[in-house]
């Protein structure tokens, strides 16, 4: 049996992979999306579902203000004491990047804390400050009871490297902070961009694996070992021990960030993130995804693919592990309940109840109102990620807006300045109406000419096909047909490499609703339903 990559489709990057027991777990970062963190469960590396997203009180986070593809960074999953630990980034400034020459990298603000739970899926603690002198954190549990945190180094003076090596400092579970000096383990190697990295003992050795190169095209997972925990670290002989860095034939790109686990038979896996690009214009829409690869101990002591290649496979070999499937997601939700359905998020602040509700109107979700599309502190917008290159997506709204500055509708959207929307508004000349609006970072917003409704319009589905880059919207009104809109939108703006590399592209595509009011009154929009469906690539629209 083979497990199929990516094992996490859609928005999942930055694998920090745990087995305990006989189950697995994978968290991953979210960035802007609340709750924040997502962790999936396994029993046999092949199937997977999503089971929980533990930093959801404001408390553990608040990432109002917080910029695009800021918010919760690298999350790393550990297991001790009889305790599940989790640590995390919360990025509040960002700057500009340091690629490809430039040199007007600014300050940036991260924060680095801990949370632990002895259940996965139960309420996790309020978190503990750690440090903020990086990113990408990880807590390392050594064999005589230390433990310790490691995470990359900022440097921001002037003619350094801003990505300035991998730093180790004790943590003490006693006194709930770091003690002692913090020491450079690591420097990393010429391809530069050394984060995200994890400590594992194993035959005598520390082995330190890393991300480098940059979380694009170049991206790899390379490796380093040392008798001690400090140090000196001996590089692995192959240097990177997976990347597609030199192969633009992978069906999987940007391979990196890696994480290591251990079946109950002994065999080593790697989580790694990927990307799989459009395969005409190569960008990736489904963000950085998840995938897994069969790994091997080689004589020498080192860590390679089982496969010898050192390269991302859409293909490896399951564990010898009973199989273990999940229930199917429901493909339509129908909001019945007073909770929102798991595979749905929202942005940035731990109040959801001042955005929307699932009990003001029993059987509906209700967007509140709120400030407009790309807002870092409030807007109404409620989304799912798109987990396929193919799909369709529906929606049912009532919506009575009362003026051109409320509108509601259907939305395809990366950030504040990567989306398509469809919604439902009012206008004094048009009268109500359907319209576009799309944002396309470096030329900022255009509308599509209107679709005039008949007065008084309040009941609508709206849809949308997406097909690789191609992005078609419909509607109905009730009793009628669907009509498409005549515009051919392109999908492939929301992704990663979409717009200036300067700025943080991190995250992914998501497919949701969302209610803005400009006027401040908080006009509220009702969805009776929301269906995503994945499919094969169809040449034209079929929608019934």
């Amino acid at each position: 049996m083979n497990i199929t990559n990516p094992i996490l489709r859609g928005f999942n990057p930055d694998p920090s992979i745990l087995r305990v027991g006989d189950d697995y777990y994978v968290a991953t970062s979210t960035f802007e999306w609340y709750p924040g963190v997502q962790i999936h469960h396994s029993r046999d590396l092949v199937h997977w579902r999503l089971l929980t997203r533990p930093l959801r009180r404001a408390s553990q986070l608040d990432m109002r203000g917080d910029p695009d593809s800021c918010g919760v960074w690298a999350p790393a999953l550990s297991h001790s004491d009889g305790l599940f630990y989790l640590v995390y980034t919360d990025v509040k400034r960002y700057g500009r990047a340091s690629i490809g020459g430039l040199a007007n990298a600014s300050l940036r603000d991260f924060h680095n804390y801990l949370v632990t739970a002895e259940r996965i899926d139960s309420d996790w603690s309020d978190p503990v400050y750690l440090n903020s002198s990086g990113f990408d954190p990880s807590l390392f549990h050594d064999e005589d009871g230390r433990k310790y945190l490691l995470n990359m180094l900022w440097d921001h003076r002037p003619g350094h490297d801003r990505f300035a090596g991998i730093v180790l400092q004790e943590y003490s579970s006693r006194e709930r902070k770091l003690i002692g000096e913090r020491r450079v383990i690591f420097r990393g190697t010429s391809i530069g961009f050394t984060e995200g990295p994890h400590l594992y003992n194993r035959g005598g050795y520390y082995h330190l694996i890393v991300a480098e190169g940059g979380t694009f095209w170049g991206h790899a997972v390379t490796m380093a070992r040392s008798r001690e925990i400090g140090g000196p670290y001996e590089l692995h002989p192959d240097t990177h021990v997976l990347t597609a860095r030199d192969r633009p034939d992978s069906a999987l790109q940007r391979a990196g960030h890696g994480s290591l686990v251990e079946t109950q038979d002994g065999e080593t896996y790697m989580a790694y993130l990927c990307g799989r690009p459009l395969p005409n214009r190569g960008r990736c829409v489904l963000g950085r995804e998840t995938a897994i690869q069969k790994m091997k101990w080689s004589a020498d002591g080192w860590l390679r693919t089982a496969d010898g290649q050192g390269v991302p496979q859409l293909q490896t070999p399951a564990p010898n592990l009973p199989p273990h499937p999940f229930p199917a997601p429901a493909a339509r939700e129908e909001f019945d309940s007073p909770e929102l359905p798991l595979d749905f998020q929202w942005l940035r602040t731990p109040h959801p109840g001042r955005l929307w509700s699932l009990t003001k109107r029993p059987g509906f979700l209700r967007l509140f109102g709120r400030e407009t599309l790309g807002s870092q502190f409030e807007q109404a917008l409620v989304a799912r990620r798109q987990q396929d290159h193919c799909f369709t997506a529906l929606t049912g709204m009532e919506f009575q807006p009362q003026h051109f500055q409320q509108s509601a509708g259907l939305i395809l959207y990366y950030n504040a300045t990567k989306f398509h929307c469809l919604h439902l508004t009012e206008d004094d000349t048009i009268g109500r109406h359907l319209r576009v609006m799309s944002c396309v970072t470096d030329v900022g917003d255009s509308l599509s000419a209107p679709v005039p409704l008949p007065p008084g319009t309040e009941n609508i589905e709206l849809g949308m096909d997406v097909d690789y880059e191609r992005l078609i919207f419909s509607y109905r009104l009730t009793g009628e047909a669907w009509r498409s809109l005549p515009q051919v939108f392109d999908a492939s703006i929301v992704s990663d490499e979409a717009g200036p590399p300067t700025l943080p592209n991190f995250t992914g595509a998501f497919t949701g609703v969302c209610c803005q009011d400009g006027a401040g009154t908080r006009a509220p929009a009702d969805f009776d339903y929301f269906e995503y469906r994945g499919r094969e690539y169809q040449p034209q629209r079929e929608l019934s």
